[in-house]
């Protein structure tokens, strides 16, 4: 009897030991959309390696303008082209990945100047990216898994009021999921204060192209210091590290296969917000194959 004890212990503290690890695991995010040349979004599901999809951008929206979404080279919204991508969509979704629609980029055309523009676009997205209805929905009928906020530019006004009336619409039924990619500077320029709403599921923070918190070779202070201001201070569920797939996606925060394994992966999955890494984009990441390269070790 005190044998069987004995190994059902061991075993429960097993059990335990590999529920602790296994809470550890992160995902891998990728931005897709900007390159033509980075493959069909169904291929991008296909490849078994990440677990979110962040199509991009809806570039233009807000103080009066009409929503344009920018594909680059994939399809051209102004015939209606990027309706094709409904297809695309549901597979990725149908392999349990999630897919969302970032909003802005670097050379956008945005801002929000009121409550009521944040209101007018959060019900204009729902009915033509999320689960509401409109007879011009530019992607088709697939309904999306929530949106990315991806504010470089514009103002920092009224972007958390945006992210609470999307996060709203999940009380219809299927959750919207609200994610963001702040810079790595603490607290961001642009959506810092929004991201205190406490609304938000994901933000995938860019530890590039920002010296002064990435990562440099020997040098991992900076980067920790900023992960651990982003961990404490953001009331998300997950924090994720964001960086380019290639050193040609990026100016500068390239961080090599074997400095991120031995160097940084240790050292921010510390923290219970950990949710693992976000690459831009696919496009690179096709090229240099980063995230295969490090997707057992997330």
């Amino acid at each position: 009897m005190a044998f069987r004890s004995a190994i059902s212990l061991t075993f429960f503290s097993l059990v335990l030991l590999l529920l602790a690890i296994g809470s550890k695991a992160g995902g891998i995010a990728i931005y897709w959309g900007q390159n033509g040349n980075e493959g069909a979004l169904k291929e991008t599901c296909a490849t078994g390696n990440y677990e979110y999809v962040i199509l991009s951008f809806l570039a233009t929206f807000g103080n009066g303008q009409t929503p344009m979404i920018n594909l680059a080279g994939h399809c051209d919204p102004y015939s209606n082209g990027c309706t094709g991508l409904s297809s695309d969509i549901k597979s990725c979704q149908a392999k349990g990945i999630k897919v969302l629609l970032s909003l802005g980029g670097a050379s956008g055309s945005y801002s929000l100047t009121s409550t009521a523009d944040a209101k007018s676009v959060a019900t204009y997205l729902w009915n033509n990216f999320l689960g509401g209805q409109s007879s011009s929905r530019p992607l088709g009928a697939a309904v999306l898994d929530g949106i990315d906020f991806d504010i470089e530019g514009g103002t920092n006004q009224h972007w958390g009021e945006l992210a609470g009336f999307l996060s709203a619409y999940s009380k219809k039924g299927k959750k919207v999921y609200i994610s963001a990619a702040p810079q790595c500077p603490f607290p961001d320029a642009w959506i810092g204060n929004a991201l205190k709403t406490g609304v938000f599921d994901y933000v995938w923070v860019q530890f590039y192209n920002n010296p002064p918190c990435q990562y440099t070779p020997g040098n991992i202070g900076n980067l920790k210091d900023a992960w651990k201001a982003w961990t404490s201070d953001i009331p998300a569920n997950k924090i994720f590290l964001g960086l380019p797939a290639s050193p040609e996606a990026a100016g500068s925060g390239f961080i090599p296969v074997a400095d991120l394994k031995s160097k940084v992966l240790p050292v921010i999955k510390g923290s219970s917000k950990y949710g693992g890494v976000m690459l831009w984009s696919m496009y690179y990441d096709d090229q240099s194959g980063y995230s295969s390269s490090i997707k057992n070790y997330v």
